[in-house]
C-alpha cells in the first residue's frame, strides 16, 4: 500500500506542475495577446488612415481643380470625383467593430481607381515610403 501512495504523490505532484505552468502560461499569454493585438491595431489604423488620407487629398485636390475650370474634367469624371469624396468622408473611421469596414475600403478603392482613369491620371497608393528605400536615410 506504501508503493501506491508514494506513485500517487508523484502523479499529484506532476499534474499540480502541469496545472500550474498551463495557468502561469494562460495568464502571460493573455497579457502579451493585448498588448500585441493594440500594437497591431495601432499600425492597421494608421495604415488605413494614411491611405483615407491620400484618397480624400486626391479627390479634395480634383475638386479644387474642377472649382477654378469646370471643364477641367468630363461630367462623368466630376460625379466620380464627388462620389470618391463623399465614400471617403462617410467611412467609419471611429467604428471599429463595423463588419463593412474592409467592403467600404474596397468600394473607395474601386472608386479611386475608375475617377483616376476618367481624369487620365495614373496613381496608385504605394503607402508610406520605409526609411533607406531610395537610398536616403533621414
Amino acid at each position: 500500500m506504501e508503493e501506491s501512495d508514494i506513485f500517487a504523490t508523484t502523479v499529484g505532484l506532476d499534474e499540480a506542475q502541469l496545472k500550474a505552468g498551463f495557468d502561469e502560461g494562460f495568464a502571460e499569454g493573455v497579457i502579451a495577446g493585448e498588448i500585441e493585438g493594440r500594437e497591431v491595431g495601432l499600425k492597421i489604423g494608421f495604415q488605413v488612415g494614411e491611405e483615407l488620407g491620400f484618397y480624400g487629398g486626391c479627390a479634395q485636390l480634383w475638386i479644387s481643380l474642377l472649382q477654378r475650370d469646370e471643364s477641367a474634367f468630363s461630367a462623368r469624371a466630376a460625379r466620380g470625383i464627388q462620389q470618391l469624396r463623399d465614400l471617403v468622408r462617410d467611412y467609419p473611421v471611429l467604428d471599429h467593430q463595423n463588419e463593412q469596414l474592409q467592403e467600404k475600403l474596397d468600394a473607395i478603392r474601386a472608386k479611386f481607381r475608375a475617377v483616376s482613369s476618367m481624369v487620365g491620371v495614373k496613381l496608385d497608393y504605394q503607402g508610406m515610403p520605409s526609411a533607406g528605400s531610395d537610398g536616403r536615410s533621414f
